[in-house]
Formats: structure tokens, sequence, C-alpha cells
């Protein structure tokens, strides 16, 4: 039980970020929420490319933590067995980034969002 709200909330948590990251991409003025508040409003062209990419990325993280908690996927179970821990990982160094940026804007809203991805996919691992 504790497992699938474990990844129900990482895949929550990553829907919000891939879905600000589509936003991103296709143009929205939230430049200063992400990348150390580097680019304040619409990306440039270079940023977008690495949004989209940073939106498939987060998808593939979610893609195994529900397969490793057996929620879907159930084919990559054995792999995902071995790259939750991929998934903590990255989600540890997103938490530490998102701690250490210089855009108190980007660190009050994804510092949360980051511990939550870091807790649960933690307990998704360890399950």
């Amino acid at each position: 039980m504790l497992t699938t709200i474990a990844a129900f909330a990482f895949a929550l948590a990553t829907a919000l970020a891939v879905s600000f990251q589509i936003a991103l991409a296709l143009g929205a003025p939230w430049g200063h929420l992400a990348m150390g508040g580097r680019y304040p409003g619409k990306f440039p062209q270079p940023m977008r490319v690495a949004a989209v990419i940073q939106a498939i990325s987060l998808t593939l993280l979610a893609a195994i933590v529900i397969a490793r908690a057996r929620l879907g996927l159930v084919d990559f179970y054995a792999a995902a067995e071995i790259a939750i821990w991929v998934v903590v990982g990255i989600s540890v160094l997103s938490l530490i980034m998102n701690l250490a940026t210089p855009s108190k804007p980007e660190r009050t809203l994804w510092a949360p969002v980051a511990l939550v991805m870091v807790a649960s996919s933690l307990i998704v691992a360890l399950s």
C-alpha cells in the first residue's frame, strides 16, 4: 500500500515537472523558475530544446518507478529493480540543485517537489 502511494506521489510530482517543462518549451514566460533563473521570461530556443529533453527524461524516471512498483510496465520490472536506484540518485541530485539555486522563486517551487521525488522513489526502491 505504501509503495503504491509513493509511486503515485512520484508520478504526480513528475507530471507537474513535465507539464512545466513542456510549457517552457512552448514559450511560457517562466524562465525565472528554472535553470537558476538565468533566463527570465521565455526560454531561448536552445533552452526550449533542453526543456523537451528534460520532460522526456522525467517521463522515463516515472516509468521506472511505475514499473518497480508493479503498477504498470510489468515487463520492465527486472530492469526497474536496478534502474530505481538511478532514479533515487537523480532525485537526490535534483533536490540538492534545487536547494542550491540562486533563484529564490525556483527554490520555493521546486525544492518541495524534488523532496517528494526523493522520498517517494526511495520508498519504492526499498519496497
